[in-house]
């Protein structure tokens, strides 16, 4: 069983940038990924990074402005926001791969074995 534990979000002003953290309790599986969820909206991925091969995925809506990094010696996902607006708002979520098992598109919530309890990020104007 790996626990996941997000970390770093905050209340910021439109333009702002925070970093947020994933902490895994146990070596993950391939993909880790980063969800979001709004009031009254569809819980939607934001961004994934694969080890193997190599990856990173972003969803239209943030690239250019999140980058998503892992250090895999220390089991931890970040995300860097960069440039947020109001519609950045939401419960950041953590979601990691079984360790062995694979499989699913990385914007998928179903695909992830693991998933954290989630982070507030809101942006004001």
């Amino acid at each position: 069983q790996v626990q996941l534990v997000e970390s770093g979000g905050d209340s910021v002003y439109v333009g702002g940038s925070l970093r947020l953290s994933c902490k895994a309790s146990a070596t993950p599986g391939n993909c880790m990924a980063w969800f979001r969820q709004a009031p009254t909206k569809e819980r939607e991925a934001v961004a994934a990074f694969c080890n193997n091969p190599l990856d990173q995925f972003y969803d239209d809506s943030v690239k250019g402005r999140f980058t998503i990094s892992r250090n895999n010696a220390e089991n931890t996902l970040y995300l860097q926001m960069n440039s947020l607006t109001p519609e950045d708002t939401g419960v950041y979520t953590c979601a990691a791969d079984h360790p062995t098992r694979r499989g699913g598109a990385w914007y998928i919530w179903s695909r992830y074995s693991y998933w954290g309890q989630g982070t507030q990020v809101t942006v004001s104007s």
